[in-house]
């Protein structure tokens, strides 16, 4: 199994697209991993920028991702946020079925995401609605999230 990578320049830093098989991976910021080799990823390049300049809310993307199970369906549940909405970590552990006392095993799996944007783990909030965490980032989440208009921009 090849795998391709292509980078995509955004307002808050080069995004490493990569993927197998036509199926997207992994979408990071970040350097490639050696064993990668550059390639083009139109339809991922393209829609993510789209979704970047503000004219596309979801994305329609083959994507393969290895996790755990728990981690897979953590995963999934990340794509049902809806744009422009957050959710905290407990609601999403609720939404998984996990106990209240997993909610670090979640905000794990979240963490772990290897689908940044195109399964929007920065939709996901602290129970106090402060950003918490983000692979990509605390400055990129919150252009992501303003984007998106789930925060207003910041007036200074």
């Amino acid at each position: 199994m090849s795998t391709v990578f292509a980078t995509l320049e955004t307002p808050v830093g080069a995004l490493l697209l990569a993927a197998s098989d036509g199926a997207l991976t992994t979408v990071r910021f970040g350097r490639p991993d050696p064993s990668w080799r550059p390639g083009a990823l139109p339809d991922a390049s393209d829609q993510l920028r789209a979704y970047l300049a503000g004219e596309r809310h979801a994305f329609d993307l083959p994507v393969r991702t290895v996790g755990t199970p728990f981690q897979e369906r953590v995963w999934a549940a990340l794509s049902g946020i809806p744009y422009g909405h957050t959710l905290t970590y407990g609601a999403l552990a609720e939404r998984v079925g996990a106990p209240r006392d997993r909610i670090r095993a979640v905000a794990a799996a979240v963490g772990a995401n290897p689908l940044l944007v195109v399964r929007p783990c920065h939709r996901v909030m602290g129970a106090d609605g402060s950003l918490t965490g983000y692979a990509g980032g605390l400055p990129a989440k919150r252009h992501l999230l303003t984007l998106e208009g789930a925060l207003q921009a910041a007036l200074f």
